[in-house]
């Protein structure tokens, strides 16, 4: 089964709005579980080898780190959707390559289902290299800034 973004939010839309409290479709390929009992996971989409998690309304997310360096670490995409560098169109970026950043610092945010979320750095460092474009689709889990500790 192929599923594409938008096919997946309307799935998670729908189970939103219904009394059902948890789901989970499994077809080898794809595998989608959700559910809104507080003693279950977050939940989360996940085909087969690349895993992508779909939060229940939140309004903050904090980044997990990666370290593809020693000394460096990268800021990932908590969630699926769409990638904003600032606040608004026209707007000065909240980090730029070569600045300094410190835990806590929203970097960016992203947008899922007319949701945004905010993207806070772990880490205190100089922005090594944004690795998306303004208004870019990523995935859970794709690196989004190249971070040198500091």
């Amino acid at each position: 089964m192929r599923l594409n973004f938008d096919e997946i939010n309307k799935i998670i839309d729908k189970f939103n709005q219904s009394s059902v409290r948890e789901l989970e479709i499994n077809d080898g390929e794809f595998h989608l579980h959700l559910s809104k009992n507080e003693n279950s996971p977050e939940a989360a989409v996940q085909p087969a080898q690349q895993p992508v998690q779909a939060n229940e309304p939140a309004t903050k997310a904090e980044a997990s780190s990666k370290n593809p360096v020693s000394g460096s670490s990268q800021i990932v995409a908590p969630m699926v959707g769409t990638v904003y560098l600032q606040p608004e169109p026209g707007a000065k970026p909240y980090v730029e390559s070569g600045k300094m950043v410190h835990a806590g610092d929203v970097v960016c945010v992203i947008e899922a289902m007319k949701m945004l979320t905010e993207v806070k750095s772990n880490v205190t460092g100089q922005v090594k290299n944004i690795l998306v474009e303004n208004e870019d689709l990523v995935e859970y889990d794709q690196p989004l800034f190249e971070i040198e500790e500091k």
